[in-house]
């Protein structure tokens, strides 16, 4: 009997644990982050318009990104094939990644989030799309981006690749790792 419920509850674990579903995981912790950034760079354009936006990107995007992945216990960055930061280029993995979103997007399917395990770590890839406050900064230089936002642009991104693009294009993915035995473990859960 003893050996039973050993077994009983073993098979519970492992059941409970086998449900964690770690794309809507990641999709959770890359959103919650975007919404994070989102209302600290919306209150940075109110406050001193798309100029403003690009400087707070630059001091403090990092900044509340990993303070981010700490309180949510996952890895948690912005990749792109057209990085404005250089630090923000995607491997060959993340790249393969991008192109077959943009096909996705180009046949005018969504782009759908990808998942892969790793062993002890599963590593999620979620798209991040344009939109029209996004070409403020990231769109045609000169009609969509205005002089002064390209001269600081030129200054704080002097490698900037991250401009030209249109309305609903893939400007890059989010990329969560999340540790499977700090999952299991309860680490990172949202105090929302």
């Amino acid at each position: 009997e003893e050996h039973y419920q050993q077994e009983r509850k073993r098979h519970r674990q492992g059941q409970q644990q086998g449900e964690i579903n770690y794309l809507k995981k990641g999709k959770e912790i890359a959103m919650q982050t975007k919404s994070q950034l989102g209302s600290n760079l919306m209150a940075a354009i109110k406050e001193r318009g798309p100029d403003g936006a690009i400087e707070f990107c630059n001091t403090r995007a990092y900044t509340i990104t990993d303070s981010m992945a700490l309180a949510l216990g996952a890895k948690i960055k912005r990749v792109s094939d057209q990085p404005r930061n250089p630090m923000n280029i995607a491997n060959d993995d993340q790249l393969n990644y991008i192109v077959n979103a943009k096909a996705q997007l180009t046949k005018g399917e969504t782009a759908s989030p990808l998942m892969t395990d790793l062993g002890e770590t599963m590593v999620g890839y979620y798209p991040i799309t344009t939109n029209a406050m996004c070409l403020k900064c990231h769109g045609e230089p000169r009609s969509q981006i205005n002089e002064a936002t390209l001269k600081v642009l030129s200054v704080l991104y002097p490698e900037d690749e991250a401009k030209g693009y249109g309305e609903n294009e893939l400007r890059g993915i989010w990329v969560v790792e999340i540790n499977k035995t700090d999952i299991h473990a309860g680490k990172g859960e949202s105090q929302n």
